[in-house]
């Protein structure tokens, strides 16, 4: 999520009470979640066990529970509670809205077609010529392209499945970031993409979406994949250009799926994949697949 304009680092502090190490007038321009932050964003953690990885990730500013060493170039955020103040940063900058409230600076683009029973949110840019069927669900801050087709029930942007547990309870991770469908995409019905919790879920140009899809926080789907019923993927994965994903196919959090892959019927995915035909709970290259397959059956 970027900021309207770049803030500076004592700002910051000041607003979530924080001790800051760097110089005051060191530019802020966002937030961001581990997988997606980008040079001049603050990204938060609060376990050692990740300390490494943000510390040296692409962020240029560490929300972090304890001083440690400032790598160069970059500033520290110490706080008592990370993950508090990083929905506080978030939800300062971006205003979390309610479908009771009038709705403002929606824009619909010219031959779009909008079924009477949707429910649009705030801050939404559709293209021309798109067609958005019955019940469809369109939350804050979705960008819609050109030439789109949105089938029933289907829910764009809502919350990002994101919690962490503290004293028995879980506590959400407010999600600020939004939707993009891309043009020339068809989502089928009783869909639901998440909106990222600060980056953008993003779908892209030309793919075509089969119904009962999950498709989780800031992730991002390349163009023209080929995505059927009951495909659950998780938050922050990469799908590359061309991937085609059958029935019930599970991919874990985090993971990258090169461009021009088919995932059969069922297979489960736990770690990044380069191009093939895969199969199975873990993911197993089809043609070793087979070739075992025979074998197990010649056994006498």
């Amino acid at each position: 999520m970027r900021f309207h304009s770049p803030q500076k680092l004592k700002t910051i502090a000041d607003l979530i009470g924080a001790k800051f190490v760097g110089s005051e007038d060191f530019e802020v321009l966002g937030t961001n979640e581990i997988h997606r932050v980008k040079q001049g964003e603050i990204v938060f953690v609060n376990h050692p066990k990740y300390y490494d990885k943000a510390l040296n990730s692409a962020a240029t500013i560490i929300l972090i529970d304890k001083e440690v060493e400032c790598p160069e170039g970059k500033a520290l955020l110490v706080s008592d509670d990370p993950f508090r103040d990083f929905n506080k940063i978030n939800t300062h900058f971006t205003r979390i809205y309610n479908f009771t409230e009038e709705l403002h600076d929606v824009e619909i683009g010219e031959g779009t077609r909008i079924h009477r029973s949707a429910v649009i949110g705030n801050n939404v840019r559709i293209g021309k010529n798109t067609l958005i069927f019955p019940n469809v669900v369109i939350g804050d801050r979705t960008v819609i392209g050109d030439n789109v087709i949105i089938q029933s029930g289907t829910v764009l942007g809502g919350d990002a499945f994101y919690y962490r547990k503290l004293n028995g309870n879980f506590d959400r991770l407010i999600s600020v970031g939004n939707v993009v469908i891309e043009n020339n995409v068809e989502i089928g019905n009783n869909c639901t993409i998440d909106r990222g919790v600060t980056d953008s879920t993003i779908i892209g140009e030309g793919s075509v979406l089969d119904n009962q899809i999950q498709i989780g926080h800031d992730t991002v789907i390349g163009k023209k994949c080929l995505i059927a019923s009951q495909v659950g993927i998780a938050g922050c994965c990469v799908i590359g250009d061309e991937v085609t994903l059958w029935g019930q196919v599970g991919i874990a959090s985090g993971n990258t799926i090169e461009g021009g892959t088919v995932l059969l019927g069922k297979t489960g995915v736990n770690r990044d994949l380069e191009k093939g035909t895969y199969i199975g709970m873990f993911a197993e290259d089809f043609k070793t697949y087979l070739k075992k397959e025979v074998k197990l059956r010649n056994l006498k």
